[in-house]
């Protein structure tokens, strides 16, 4: 294993971060969040896991709609040395009960519309904990954050430490845990900045999902480890994005998001003539 790789991800994340006040999240209404606010808010939900008992190699298992603080809440289980479980928005309770009884995890967050269902599941499987996370920074857990200290010591882990497991879509037989280490993690996303070319300079319109890797894993890493930032939306929306394309320097899309794109007559060539990659 290269060295550099041999550590909390989370950490070689904090290696990259040059100033604290460099913009990270770009939302909407022009409200800017930094690489500072980053660093406190992860704490604050770092504090919260360890509180609720997550130790190093604990899974915590996230089944939220996409959000500032769902995302925060990854990079906080990092600094825990815990492992992240992140899970689709549309599994529905027999598919739940399954991923929560093969990966046992320490806590559940999940929407607050879905708590009543997942604390039956929880329930049958010894689960610590559920608590809530809505799209709005709403619910139990951001409760708990809010008041929680902004400062974390990371937790140290090897490079072959597990930091997320995501499941297979199970189309030959149930889905298996795919497990990603703190190196899987720290050097795919040197090797995208490298080959991509991302800069700090860069801004990456980021409207993909986070329960999967794309999302949550090649976009977040790239942005992040080469100080870059993101135009964050909670879904694909046409004319949204289009509206956002001209401050962006990168996308990040499925086929779909590029084939509604191109069915719309305001997507031309002068729109996106200072894009750099799709």
């Amino acid at each position: 294993m290269n060295a550099q790789f041999d550590r909390n991800f989370f950490t070689q994340i904090c290696d990259c971060i040059t100033d604290r006040n460099a913009p990270l999240i770009r939302l909407d209404d022009d409200e800017v969040i930094t690489y500072g606010q980053m660093l406190e808010r992860s704490a604050q939900f770092a504090n919260v896991l360890v509180k609720l008992g997550v130790e190093p190699g604990d899974r915590v298992a996230v089944q939220v709609e996409k959000s500032i603080d769902a995302l925060f809440l990854y990079l906080g289980c990092l600094r825990t040395g815990g492992i992240f479980l992140p899970l689709n928005t549309d599994y529905r309770d027999k598919e739940l009960a399954y991923f929560i009884g093969d990966a046992k995890p320490r806590v559940v967050v999940c929407g607050s519309q879905r708590e009543d269902g997942l604390k039956n599941i929880a329930e049958a499987n010894n689960v610590s904990f559920v608590v809530t996370l809505d799209q709005d920074g709403v619910g139990s857990l951001a409760v708990m954050a809010d008041v929680a200290s902004k400062e974390f010591e990371d937790v140290a882990c090897s490079g072959d430490d597990i930091a997320a497991i995501l499941y297979t879509s199970g189309t030959t037989g149930r889905s298996k845990g795919a497990m990603l280490s703190h190196a899987n993690l720290a050097s795919n996303g040197a090797v995208l900045c490298d080959y991509w070319q991302f800069k700090s300079s860069d801004v990456l319109l980021h409207a993909l999902p986070i329960f999967h890797t794309h999302g949550l894993f090649v976009a977040v890493s790239t942005t992040m480890m080469s100080g870059a930032s993101m135009i964050f939306h909670k879904r694909f929306d046409l004319q949204q994005a289009l509206a956002a394309l001209p401050n962006a320097s990168v996308m990040m899309g499925v086929p779909t998001f590029y084939s509604r794109l191109l069915s719309s007559p305001d997507f031309n060539r002068q729109l996106v003539q200072h894009m750099r990659l799709f």
